[in-house]
């Protein structure tokens, strides 16, 4: 059996304020500890940034995953506006910097979707995925138009359970 390469997976987490609103936070928070811990089971590699009020922040990586890098989601706070042109540019960056080194990336983007910008696609990463934490009740059907525009995998996390890689 030949041995796989293993990919990076740059998280980019939303914190903004929108994103406190009906423990969407939380939600989204899980969802980046549960995608850090299976590629730390394949060997793979992550970055994690986050982005709110706060501006944009890497927090690990990018690098081997490990489980304990768990640790670093469970105390994200935030608040704030939404940065996400910032934090799509250096995700971009992650990703660029990957494929200088002959590996494939995958950039996933945890957020409500909750922005004014429309952002571009993000044209480095093998895959995009757009995993939309809007409120279900009134949603604003931003990140379903992105992930349409960019040609991206859209994924709502509360349907049929988590699908990671």
């Amino acid at each position: 059996m030949p041995l796989r390469a293993p990919l990076l997976h740059v998280i980019a987490l939303d914190s903004s304020g929108s994103m406190h609103q009906r423990a969407r936070l939380g939600q989204a928070k899980g969802y980046a500890a549960a995608l850090i811990a299976q590629a730390a089971r394949r060997g793979d590699a992550v970055a994690l940034l986050v982005f709110g009020g706060q501006g944009v922040q890497l927090l690990l990586g990018p690098g081997p995953a490990r489980a304990s890098g768990v640790a670093r989601v469970r105390p994200l706070g935030g608040g704030g506006g939404t940065p996400l042109v910032a934090a799509l540019a250096q995700a971009e960056q992650l990703c660029a910097q990957a494929a200088r080194r002959g590996q494939e990336s995958w950039l996933w983007l945890l957020t409500d979707g909750r922005s004014s910008a429309q952002p571009p696609a993000p044209r480095t990463p093998q895959q995009r995925v757009l995993v939309d934490f809007d409120d279900p009740l009134r949603p604003a059907g931003h990140c379903a138009a992105w992930a349409e525009r960019w040609g991206a995998q859209y994924r709502q996390p509360l349907v049929g359970g988590p699908e990671f890689f």
